[in-house]
């Protein structure tokens, strides 16, 4: 298992949380741009500078995402 930044973890599970979020309400402008912001964020952050990223790297990342548990309290609504 690869060992990722916190701060690029971190994203991760608050894109995986504004996504529920975004399923479970669709169409709030809010959490459409929330996730545009992550999602930059995660795809430009500096520990994908030294190497692309693999789909097997965005899957583990994406699967940190998830395993973390619901984070929908963190986040504002």
């Amino acid at each position: 298992m690869r060992t990722f930044p916190d701060d690029l973890v971190r994203a991760q599970r608050e894109w995986s949380a504004t996504y529920r979020q975004l399923a479970d309400r669709p169409g709030r402008t809010e959490l459409r741009r929330r996730l545009y912001r992550l999602s930059v964020q995660a795809y430009f952050h500096p520990f994908w500078q030294r190497r692309r990223p693999s789909p097997a790297a965005w899957w583990e990342l994406r699967e940190l995402g998830r395993a973390a548990g619901d984070v929908r309290e963190r986040l504002p609504r």
